[in-house]
């Protein structure tokens, strides 16, 4: 199978393997911070300014302005992580296959 020393070196000095690992990092990096910053940011907030998410939507309502904005960083994060698995099954499964291919030649 793929245990041989010589294939994991072919490998590992393929370009496109690293080229490979760079693009994934960079869009994992990427993702993470479009969901981590929203979210620490209302963590932040929640701790430092409470009355901002206590707000009320309208007058009559009982829905503070947290509720929907906190619903939108879960949907946004179950969003995101839906298009990193997207891509990540596409691109970049495609590029690992064709490393592999060579690799065992």
């Amino acid at each position: 199978m793929l245990n041989s020393e010589n294939t994991q070196k072919k490998i590992w000095a393929d370009p496109r393997f690293a080229e490979m690992v760079s693009k994934r990092t960079r869009f994992a990096i990427l993702l993470s911070l479009v969901v981590l910053v929203p979210y620490y940011s209302f963590m932040m907030m929640s701790a430092l300014a409470p009355t901002f998410f206590a707000t009320t939507i309208s007058e009559n309502s009982v829905i503070t302005i947290g509720w929907p904005i906190a619903a939108l960083i879960v949907i946004g994060a179950w969003l995101l992580t839906a298009v990193y698995i997207r891509r990540a099954n596409g691109e970049f499964d495609a590029m690992n296959e064709e490393i592999l291919r060579e690799a065992r030649k």
